[in-house]
């Protein structure tokens, strides 16, 4: 997959590594960290930030778009002005 071809199609992958991903591990310690899924492999990296799982991928000599999320919500960043 090239990086600049994500589709909703891999968003929909990813998130269905990830709930399978839960099912398979008790990720409740880990909550507020990070988690990048991989939709090809369904490799999940967990890591403080998005910058420090690319940076692990780096480290590995891994190239693979990720779908970011917070463990325990379902997004990884919401912007918006406070009211």
């Amino acid at each position: 997959m090239a990086l600049n071809t994500w589709t909703e199609s891999d968003t929909q992958r990813a998130r269905q590594y990830w709930a399978e991903y839960q099912r398979q591990h008790d990720v409740s310690g880990k909550r507020g960290q990070t988690a990048g899924i991989d939709p090809v492999s369904g490799r999940v990296w967990f890591g403080a930030s998005a910058q420090e799982i690319v940076a692990q991928q780096e480290v590995e000599g891994v190239v693979a778009p990720l779908y970011f999320l917070r463990v325990g919500v379902d997004y990884y960043l919401r912007k918006g002005g406070q009211r």
